[in-house]
C-alpha cells in the first residue's frame, strides 16, 4: 500500500525504458492536481510495493498501488485515469472492457523497445525533468 505520510497513489514504471518514461510523463502532465506519485519499479519504494512479485513480472508492465492494492498492466488504467480531471469515462470504458484494454496494453508493452527508439533524446530530457519535479 502506498506510505502513511503520503497516501496517493504510486505509479510505477521502468526506469530504464524511454518510452516507458515517456508515457508516465504524459500521464503526469494530465495529473494536475497531483494525485499520483511516481517511482520506479527498481528503487527501493518499487521493490517494497512489489514485493510479492517476481523481478521479471515486475518489470513486465506499469503498476499502480493505491488503497485497494496492486493493479498491473491494462488493468492500473482505471483507476489511475479515475484520478485524473476529465478521466472518469475511458476510466468507466477501461472498466467495461476489461480484455480490449489488457491486449490494447499488451501491444504497446510487448513493442516498448521499437517505440523508445523513435523518441528523440530531447523528448526524453522533457520526459526526465517532468518524472524529477514530481
Amino acid at each position: 500500500m502506498p506510505d502513511t505520510a503520503d497516501p496517493r497513489p504510486v505509479v510505477l514504471y521502468d526506469h530504464d525504458c524511454g518510452f516507458c518514461r515517456w508515457s508516465l510523463a504524459k500521464l503526469l502532465a494530465w495529473d494536475r492536481r497531483r494525485a499520483l506519485r511516481p517511482a520506479p519499479i527498481q528503487s527501493d519504494q518499487g521493490r517494497r510495493l512489489l514485493a510479492g512479485m517476481a523481478e521479471e513480472e515486475r518489470l513486465a508492465s506499469w503498476h499502480l498501488v493505491d488503497s485497494d492494492g496492486v493493479h498491473s498492466g491494462g488493468a492500473a488504467f482505471a483507476p489511475a485515469l479515475r484520478r485524473l480531471p476529465g478521466g472518469r469515462p475511458l476510466a468507466a470504458l477501461a472498466e467495461r472492457l476489461p480484455g480490449l484494454t489488457a491486449r490494447g496494453y499488451g501491444v504497446v508493452a510487448g513493442n516498448r523497445s521499437f517505440f523508445g527508439r523513435r523518441l528523440s533524446d530531447g523528448a526524453k530530457r522533457r520526459a526526465d525533468r517532468r518524472i524529477a519535479a514530481r
